[in-house]
């Protein structure tokens, strides 16, 4: 039933960002690709969300061991890895228009690549044959340090300063009101769908579990 809520409000939200992005938010000075803005932040947001969350799992997991913990550490590591790309494409297709390049070696572009390439690398442990109350062990240690790298990634700008327009707030970009309502759609629609998502694989991780956990009865 909450994933069903979830994903209905998700449609909704989402729908509403949409009419914001196009038909509400003016265009700002730098044309119509700015507005990817609107997909990249929420995007860039929720996989450093996710790869909290993987944290916070993982911590919890090393002191009492449940495997529910290490689902909702697996299930947030993928959909951070799939928000983190999304942003990276939404940020590539803009800095080729704003730039003139896909790409710099900019602390807070790089930050966030190898955020990434960390965070699928977790991914490629989870899927290695290894025994699971062992896997989940070393994954829970790895989501732990994985970790360390994405306090870089939100404060690459302030600590070595960055072309990129990082943190409107905290840049003071005189953004106007319509832009600031625009941005917590995004983010709220964002949010709604990342909650219905991270509840459906936690939810296939566990039946997942209990198939293998059957197979195996059935090979004794």
């Amino acid at each position: 039933m909450k994933i069903k809520v979830l994903a209905a409000l998700a449609a909704i939200a989402l729908l509403v960002q949409q009419y914001m992005i196009w038909f509400y938010v003016p265009v700002a000075q730098s044309g119509l690709v700015q507005k990817i803005f609107y997909m990249h932040l929420p995007c860039s947001w929720w996989s450093l969300v996710s790869f909290f969350v993987v944290f916070v799992a993982s911590v919890i997991y090393l002191f009492n061991r449940k495997p529910v913990f290490d689902r909702v550490a697996g299930a947030a590591a993928e959909l951070g890895v799939v928000f983190a790309t999304l942003a990276l494409v939404t940020g590539s297709t803009w800095a080729r228009a704003e730039w003139g390049h896909w790409w710099l070696w900019d602390p807070k572009l790089t930050t966030a690549l190898i955020m990434w390439y960390v965070y699928a690398g977790y991914l490629v442990l989870r899927s290695t044959p290894m025994g699971r109350d062992r896997k989940a062990l070393v994954c829970a240690v790895l989501g732990i340090v994985a970790f360390l790298d994405v306090p870089l990634v939100f404060f690459a700008a302030n600590l070595w300063g960055s072309a990129h327009p990082d943190g409107v707030a905290r840049q003071g970009s005189g953004m106007e009101i319509r832009m600031w309502h625009t941005v917590f759609a995004g983010l709220t629609a964002f949010g709604f769908m990342w909650g219905a998502m991270l509840l459906v694989r936690v939810k296939q991780l566990a039946h997942q579990a209990r198939l293998e956990a059957l197979l195996v009865w059935d090979e004794d």
